[in-house]
């Protein structure tokens, strides 16, 4: 693994930082920061590694600068995956397999919010299909 950036990637740390809390400011999850800043990168000038960039992970940046989503990011992706079999198990309501995938996801749900709750989520926090879609409009 490298240690320090590209000889071809000149990118200002500043930069980066300031480019990575716009994207979390329109909505992109870390990740999706990740590939926009490795694909489309600042000025032209991809950005291979945030990390080697600037020294900091993408959720250290957007920790320091209050930009977190208020929900995680691997939480947040399991609720719409369950909001997405629900939806489709309403009008397949036979289709018995993702009926199975979807007590799977919700047990993944249940222990994830027991795992975030105090930290990152309220105490009082509890995962339901309903409050699930409405944290996601």
């Amino acid at each position: 693994m490298a240690d320090e950036p590209p000889e071809w990637s000149d990118v200002d740390a500043d930069d980066v930082e300031a480019r990575v809390v716009e994207l979390a400011e329109q909505g992109y999850s870390q990740a999706e920061i990740g590939l926009k800043l490795r694909d489309e990168g600042i000025t032209g000038t991809p950005v291979p590694n945030v990390k080697l960039a600037t020294g900091k992970k993408v959720g250290d940046i957007l920790a320091e600068n209050d930009a977190t989503p208020e929900i995680p990011e691997d939480l947040r992706n399991l609720m719409e995956k369950a909001v997405r079999v629900r939806e489709h198990l309403a009008e397949n309501g036979q289709d018995h397999q993702n009926k199975r995938a979807l007590q799977n996801v919700e047990s993944k749900i249940r222990r994830l919010v027991n795992y975030y709750r105090g930290d990152e989520l309220d105490a009082e926090f509890k995962y339901t299909y309903e409050n699930a879609k409405d944290l996601l409009e």
